[in-house]
């Protein structure tokens, strides 16, 4: 990882909307023409890429609320995800 990758503080995009679709009972990415229903922990993951933590901040931020979970082995490969879909920034 390179000290600008390392440093990059990941935000959502302006046209991406966190929802909870209460028909679903779901969460949900709106965006315009478009809806991504959320499944497992993504919501707590994009809600943290706010634009002031560090990927590293929000493995360390998930780590603490969730004990034992895979959070270094999913956070950043989903965020990543998430930036190539145009999603964060």
């Amino acid at each position: 990882m390179t000290s600008s990758a390392a440093d990059w503080r990941p935000r959502t995009s302006p046209a991406v909307v966190l929802r909870r679709d209460r028909t679903r009972g779901k969460d949900v990415l709106l965006m315009p023409e478009r809806v991504v229903v959320l499944e497992g922990g993504a919501r707590w993951i994009i809600e943290l890429c706010d634009g002031t933590r560090t990927v590293a901040g929000i493995t360390d931020e998930l780590r603490g609320r969730f004990p034992g979970a895979p959070v270094e082995a999913e956070v950043g490969p989903f965020v990543e995800r998430l930036r190539k879909e145009g999603w964060i920034t």
